[in-house]
């Protein structure tokens, strides 16, 4: 598989890390995430929606309606390799104890409510999506943008997600899986300044970063080829 796509802003929000100087120095010196730094204020999320979203749809959110102010998006892709998976949790402890579900927990426990959340706090009836294809759910979610791209959509936003992960799942979880919230946006256009091959050859072992972190990384680093690792195949960038 071959495609190509130019990326026109970003933005993303991660432990310790959301003015663009700080994602460009921890690119530089390729820092480890501290998971117990401190996340930004949110500063374009209204107060009662952030209260009822998750911890990883509140920073898709906000990414995305920051994106939205700076751009005219004909169409927008949210993509979580794990979604709603702490409501989820929720939901099925109260019913395995009996316990009442939180009516919260039933209405936004589905893939695409982060993206609902976007376009409805946004008041934009814009097209929209959700993805989730496990390790591989960011660079498949790049598949999805060049065929909306195709489609004729002119400018498209991807926003990349997770929240944190219950912890009744880790002890099922590979050590070096990422346990804590996060998001990367992405708005991108059709080109060719970004150019990607997959090769069949898959990950040994989880990464210490998500597919979306891993390539903004090296995007800041302005390194003319790098490789994303995935489940079965290997996704190689060039410049």
């Amino acid at each position: 598989m071959k495609f190509a796509l130019n990326i026109i802003d970003w933005q993303a929000i991660a432990p310790g890390l959301s003015e663009t100087a700080q994602w460009h120095e921890w690119a530089r010196f390729s820092h480890a995430i501290n998971p117990d730094a401190p996340y930004t204020r949110l500063s374009e999320l209204p107060m009662m929606t952030a209260r009822r979203l998750s911890s990883g749809s509140k920073l898709a959110v906000e990414c995305g309606l920051a994106m939205l102010k700076r751009h005219e998006i004909d169409a927008v892709l949210y993509t979580s390799r794990h979604g709603e998976l702490e409501r989820n949790y929720r939901i099925l402890h109260a019913l395995a104890t009996e316990q009442s579900v939180s009516p919260t927990d039933f209405a936004l426990s589905v893939h695409n409510s982060a993206v609902g959340s976007l376009t409805i706090t946004a008041k934009k009836p814009i097209v929209s999506s959700s993805l989730s294809a496990g390790q591989d759910t960011f660079q498949q979610g790049l598949c999805e943008i060049i065929g909306l791209l195709q489609a004729g959509y002119r400018r498209v936003l991807m926003v990349d997600f997770d929240g944190f992960i219950p912890e009744f799942y880790h002890p099922r979880l590979p050590p070096e899986m990422p346990l804590w919230p996060f998001a990367v946006a992405l708005v991108i256009e059709s080109g060719n300044t970004l150019q990607c091959e997959t090769h069949p050859k898959g990950a040994k072992s989880e990464s210490t970063l998500p597919q979306s972190l891993f390539f903004l990384q090296h995007y800041l680093q302005n390194t003319d080829t790098f490789t994303v690792p995935g489940e079965r195949m290997q996704w190689q960038w060039k410049r």
